[in-house]
């Protein structure tokens, strides 16, 4: 446990820090679960529409380095060729 007065305020900041973080998490992956029963319903507009809400929240959260660049790119990318492979 923290002692000095800086070490209890950095372990406040981290706890709150940590709560924030796990927000944009789990709303990240609410828009991706959206994304993925949009694609396994069947329906190319419906898909579509969720991807295109989904990438600004996903890029955000990359952004800000809650998810590395390259996860994000990886969601992005396997999302989109799920979705041109229902339109084809």
């Amino acid at each position: 446990m923290a002692n000095t007065p800086q070490a209890k305020k950095r372990a406040r900041q981290n706890e709150k820090a940590r709560k924030h973080n796990a927000s944009l998490r789990s709303m990240a992956r609410t828009y991706l679960k959206r994304v993925i029963s949009a694609i396994e319903s069947g329906d190319v507009e419906a898909a579509k529409g969720a991807y295109a809400a989904a990438v600004p929240v996903i890029d955000r959260i990359a952004d800000k380095g809650i998810i590395h660049k390259n996860k994000a790119a990886r969601h992005k990318s396997r999302l989109n060729t799920r979705i041109k492979a229902m339109a084809a």
